[in-house]
């Protein structure tokens, strides 16, 4: 594969599990490996079998009799970067750029979370933020993503908790707001169990190959003791009228 010096490139991988022989479709962002590879340090074929190696070992584990008690949180660190693939690789995880992810490690690295396995393997993070002014100071989930051998362990609902409990105690914020694909119904689902409201409608949102309106949703926390930041819109909002 050529690599560009300024343009990043998204590498699609194909990786065959022997167990459940279904196709695992996923992208693998190439930035975490660009210097390594202008330094020669590493090649591109040396890390795509790295990867696949790395992952067809992951997906060996077995979670039948897995104890979620044993799953650590602990805040992201930089080498996290080079570790993170097996959650990434689900299609419906998004990939940024290294500044995106410094930026936030730099800012807000108590919102900035991750949940680890016994074997040190990544299960899942959490990545948000704090924004605002006045009654909209609040804390965002910018992307949480739980890995697909690692699910429906309750492990999304434990990283909401703890940017919850962050943004309140540590932030004072009224409220926690996220976006959502408004087709995504089993995010959707999820996020309404876990206290979140619809509070308005982007229209389009999501732009690119796939737009799509989205839905802004809300919790209040505890600051806001009348849950004011939580009374649903009447009219749908355009990205522009967007306060943050």
């Amino acid at each position: 594969q050529h690599i560009s010096s300024t343009t990043y490139r998204l590498f699609l991988l194909s990786i065959e599990d022997s167990d459940s022989r279904e196709v695992v479709v996923g992208t693998i962002y190439l930035e975490a490996c660009y210097h390594q590879w202008m330094l020669h340090l590493l090649s591109p074929l040396d890390w795509y079998s790295r990867v696949c190696n790395n992952f067809r070992t992951s997906s060996t584990y077995s979670t039948d009799n897995f104890d979620v008690t044993m799953t650590s949180t602990r805040q992201f660190h930089m080498n996290d970067l080079f570790r993170f693939n097996n959650v990434n690789l689900d299609v419906l995880t998004e990939t940024y750029n290294m500044p995106f992810y410094l930026q936030y490690m730099s800012k807000w690295p108590e919102l900035f979370t991750v949940a680890e396995a016994p074997d040190n393997s990544i299960m899942g993070y959490m990545l948000g933020k704090s924004e605002g002014s006045g009654s909209l100071w609040h804390g965002h989930v910018s992307a949480v993503t739980v890995a697909p051998l690692y699910r429906r362990l309750g492990l999304a609902k434990t990283l909401m908790e703890d940017l919850e409990s962050t943004s309140s105690n540590v932030y004072n914020a009224f409220f926690v707001d996220l976006f959502v694909r408004a087709s995504n119904t089993l995010a959707i689902n999820m996020y309404e169990k876990f206290g979140y409201v619809k509070y308005r409608r982007v229209l389009g949102y999501y732009s690119g190959d796939d737009p799509e309106d989205a839905w802004d949703m809300r919790k209040a926390l505890a600051r806001d003791e009348k849950k004011q930041s939580v009374i649903p819109m009447d009219r749908p909002v355009l990205p522009q009228e967007l306060e943050w």
